[in-house]
């Protein structure tokens, strides 16, 4: 399994995740979602992701979700185009296209420190938690933000990180 990542850093933020950390934890994501599913993982799939200052994110959620202010990570599925089966000589059917996350840097460094996580167990988690969403997976009721809270801890494990929805030293959740 390879996912192939394309990160566009549209935030004034230097110090971040590379490509490879990124590349990472998409792929036990994925390892995790086949494995699951019983299912063998694709060889290949493509993930854009674009890590955003608040400002843009509260553009986009508002944008896509209709809810003000900026959110920490915004999920885009990829789905095919109606009429276009083919992107620079790719049949559609041949493509693996996850979609696209949109991250918000000053959100997930406010957050970690908030929370008292250290920060690279926090990009690793709304990595996992947006590759997650792009597979359908959602928190809007309790018995489907179990279900997908129950892999995200599952797949962290696997990577080395804590339970992400543990009490913190702090008290916060």
């Amino acid at each position: 399994m390879k996912v192939i990542i394309e990160l566009i850093n549209a935030s004034s933020e230097t110090m971040l995740p590379s490509t490879q950390d990124f590349q990472h934890w998409s792929e036990a994501t994925l390892l995790a979602l086949a494995a699951k599913n019983n299912e063998a993982a694709q060889e290949e799939a493509e993930l854009c992701i674009r890590l955003v200052d608040e400002e843009e994110s509260a553009s986009l959620n508002e944008n896509f979700r209709q809810k003000k202010g900026p959110t920490n990570i915004l999920s885009f599925p990829y789905t095919e185009v109606e009429g276009i089966t083919e992107v620079e000589g790719v049949k559609g059917s041949d493509l693996n296209l996850l979609g696209d996350l949109a991250i918000c840097v000053p959100l997930v460094k406010k957050e970690a420190t908030e929370q008292n996580k250290p920060i690279e167990a926090h990009w690793a988690h709304l990595t996992v938690h947006g590759v997650l969403h792009l597979h359908g997976y959602d928190h809007e009721e309790d018995n489907a933000a179990n279900k997908m809270e129950t892999m995200e801890i599952s797949i962290l494990n696997t990577l080395g990180y804590e339970n992400p929805y543990e009490l913190d030293v702090k008290g916060n959740e």
